[in-house]
């Protein structure tokens, strides 16, 4: 994955936005304002997510050498993910979406979290985050298997502070 497809993908989730809140090479992804990735645009080799802590760990021991905690960011729910090792593009794309819907989760007030359900819904992106119980599931070969969502193309990245939807 490149970080064209990383950017594609990413603002192809309902509400998606991006932004360069901390300098000018780090591109951040956030939906109701909460961000769900982390990247650095001139050296991407590696993207950070959120996570489900007992998943994390799963994560982080079936990869040892291409899933670990995430740089600066709280070690229990932030996975920094490599994205020039082996693992497949379906499977960075299912952990991408892993985070936005456990992001999304928490938005509040209630009011923006319940239009962002609606958004979610009406794109037909999966609504919830399950846990997962047999550690096969989180397997490359099973994320390939998994669906992507719509390809929609966006404008260039937005610079400054803030965040901006591309919708």
């Amino acid at each position: 994955m490149d970080i064209l497809e990383l950017r594609r993908y990413c603002l192809s989730l309902p509400l998606a936005e991006e932004c360069t809140p901390f300098d000018e090479t780090t591109l951040v992804f956030k939906i109701g304002g909460k961000m769900f990735c982390y990247t650095d645009m001139v050296e991407f080799r590696w993207i950070a997510v959120k996570c489900d802590p007992d998943r994390a760990v799963l994560l982080r021991e079936r990869y040892p050498e291409l899933v670990t905690p995430a740089f600066h960011s709280n070690k229990r729910h932030w996975n920094g993910i490599r994205t020039d090792g082996d693992l497949p593009d379906a499977f960075i794309r299912e952990q991408l979406r892993h985070s936005y819907l456990l992001v999304a989760a928490g938005i509040t007030p209630k009011a923006l979290r319940q239009e962002i359900r609606n958004q979610i819904e009406k794109s037909r992106a999966p609504r919830r985050v399950t846990r997962l119980s047999p550690l096969s599931r989180i397997s490359p070969a099973s994320a390939a298997a998994s669906s992507d969502a719509s390809g929609n193309t966006r404008p260039a990245t937005s610079s400054g502070k803030s965040c901006r939807a591309m919708r």
